[in-house]
């Protein structure tokens, strides 16, 4: 704790310094693109309208003037990048580096008047044939810093753009003026949203396999399927299941548990999302299930059929023995054996070795094994 009380007194001074600069570019090349995708101060449940160019220090500027806060996005920042912003709405040097490295595990952590949220989004991947090398989701990271008077997102991945949800979430200026609880709530209903569709479209894949594994073929036996497309399809079913399976209980904390950064009227809404989330973990435990049953069934299908080719191998070897041991017998050119000058011990023989054959045939055909 004291090694944390000392980043936190070491970054802290730094913040009071100097707030004249751009907050988001203080090392950045100017002919590089900015992290910064979108900038606004909200006031009274309303975008105030303001230049493209805004940021992130002239929009606290607004909101310690005038009041309201101050919603800032950003995709894939550098730790240059995110500096300036860090300092400027003092943030913990901790969740700074899990938001600008990325690869965290869903959580809810609090710093001081600062809650940081990881958020793991799920985008499904559209694919004509499921293969033992389909990639069938694919993730990213959306964190968030709520603030008194600030919000921040920062997004990894190519997927889970939040412009359309600010807008969105801009039609309805009363929910938006109950503050940054209010965006945090929406972002993680619409990340949980996704998760529902995510869910859907891996059933349909599941019951694809399954219906392939338990098909019969025309003779009543199923070689089953690729294994490997099942072992794929549990691989994308355990990366969905280590988004979901954190993240219920941070939003059962935020449904449950009164917190001074979260309105009390927004507080009710994230039971929705706790509930769903539920459900969504209870598709994915069962996902995982039926896989391992689906593997199983298909191995030991398998494994049957094997045993059938080994059967029908056996057999018609029992049969080619019959006419192998009487030619093996007959050429070994002794001069006496029984009938061997006689007239008719050649076809006597074939047709000796021709009913035994057929008897054997019809006796394993009889009992299943041809």
């Amino acid at each position: 704790m004291s090694m944390i009380r000392d980043l936190r007194d070491a970054v802290r001074p730094s913040q009071r310094k100097d707030t004249s600069y751009n907050s988001y570019d203080a090392t950045r090349d100017p002919s590089a693109v900015s992290a910064v995708v979108d900038c606004a101060v909200y006031r009274d449940g309303r975008r105030v309208a303001c230049d493209d160019t805004l940021t992130p220090h002239e929009a606290m500027l607004q909101v310690r003037r005038d009041g309201g806060f101050a919603w800032i996005g950003l995709h894939e920042p550098t730790e240059a990048e995110f500096a300036g912003i860090a300092a400027e709405f003092g943030l913990h040097p901790l969740a700074v580096e899990d938001a600008v490295h990325a690869h965290q595990r869903p959580k809810l952590e609090r710093y001081d008047d600062t809650l940081f949220t990881v958020f793991k989004t799920i985008h499904y991947v559209e694919h004509a044939e499921l293969t033992a090398t389909s990639e069938v989701v694919e993730t990213g990271e959306v964190m968030c810093f709520t603030g008194r008077d600030f919000f921040i997102t920062v997004r990894h991945g190519g997927h889970g753009s939040l412009r359309a949800l600010r807008r969105r979430l801009q039609d309805e200026p009363e929910l938006l003026a109950k503050g940054p609880s209010s965006v945090l709530h929406t972002i993680a209903d619409h990340v949980v949203d996704g998760y529902l569709a995510v869910a859907d479209a891996m059933q349909v894949d599941i019951d694809d396999v399954e219906n392939e594994v338990f098909a019969a073929t025309g003779k009543g036996v199923s070689r089953g399927v690729d294994a490997g497309r099942i072992y794929q399809l549990k691989r994308e079913v355990l990366e969905f299941k280590r988004a979901v399976s954190p993240l219920l209980r941070p939003m059962q904390l935020l449904s449950e548990r009164p917190m001074r950064l979260v309105d009390p009227d927004i507080q009710k809404y994230f039971r929705d999302v706790a509930d769903h989330l539920a459900r969504v973990q209870e598709q994915v435990l069962g996902f995982d299930e039926l896989l391992n049953s689906i593997l199983q069934a298909n191995l030991a299908q398998a494994a049957v059929a094997q045993n059938e080719d080994m059967r029908k191998i056996t057999s018609w070897a029992a049969i080619i023995a019959v006419p192998t041991a009487v030619c093996g017998v007959y050429g070994m050119n002794f001069d006496h054996m029984p009938e061997l000058h006689w007239r008719f011990g050649y076809p006597m023989v074939l047709g000796l070795i021709g009913t035994v054959c057929y008897t054997i045939h019809r006796t394993l055909k009889r009992n299943g094994w041809l």
